[in-house]
């Protein structure tokens, strides 16, 4: 069974062809599809998705995520965590915090904003009992720390993997899994030494779709069909 355990369905490239995106994953080969939200009004988006989703046929079964990616933390308001938190806790097939993190390459919010919010995510993971998902670029340090902080109340995995092998090394020490996208497939990227220090059961692939298309669909539209490009996962039931 291919699973994609990380795109962004809602996205607006998405717009135009969403039904023909899933029934494509569907022909693929991908059974399961965990839709990501990137803030307050994306997670009710997808929420929305998970429920048109119900009703299509030939398409891979759907779950979702609510919460504030680092990209968006400077423009969040008081109330959107708790939005975040009602949305999770009313809809069944919400089964992750995230995404959150930490995003010092672009720095599009405040480092402080991002680290509180992400504080603020793993609180509500906690809360929960769910597992939240973790954005971490060009942040290793800061990333590890807060995991430590948090120890092993609170689990996930690390998305979209680009760091370095001690960031890798304190995740899989907490229990946490570990994600790659097509970026392992760009030649200036080689990361097969990372891939393969992951236990088999931690292992995890994703398109991060509508971004990051592997090898051969590098510079076009990434979609949830690409998903055997970065590695099959395969999954029992």
């Amino acid at each position: 069974m291919l699973v994609d355990s990380h795109c962004h369905l809602t996205d607006g490239r998405f717009e135009a062809d969403r039904q023909d995106v899933l029934r494509r994953a569907r022909t693929a080969g991908v059974e399961r599809i965990l839709a990501v939200a990137s803030d307050r009004a994306d997670a009710v988006a997808v929420a929305r998705l998970l429920d048109e989703a119900e009703g299509l046929a030939d398409v891979p079964r759907l779950w979702g995520t609510a919460g504030i990616h680092p990209h968006e933390a400077g423009s969040a308001g008081d109330g959107d965590l708790e939005a975040v938190r009602e949305l999770i806790r009313s809809h069944p097939r919400m089964v992750a915090v995230g995404e959150t993190g930490l995003d010092f390459h672009y720095d599009h919010s405040p480092r402080a904003i991002q680290e509180t919010l992400f504080h603020g995510h793993m609180a509500l993971a906690e809360e929960l009992g769910l597992p939240v998902v973790v954005h971490s670029r060009s942040a290793d340090e800061a990333t590890a720390r807060i995991l430590l902080e948090w120890g092993t109340r609170v689990r996930g995995v690390l998305h979209c993997f680009t760091g370095g092998r001690d960031l890798l090394d304190t995740a899989l020490d907490l229990g946490w899994m570990v994600s790659f996208t097509g970026v392992i497939t760009f030649m200036k990227y080689d990361a097969q030494d990372l891939v393969r220090a992951v236990p088999g059961p931690r292992l995890m692939v994703e398109t991060d779709a509508p971004y990051l298309a592997p090898v051969p669909h590098r510079g076009h539209r990434n979609e949830p069909a690409f998903v055997g490009r970065v590695g099959p996962l395969r999954v029992q039931g």
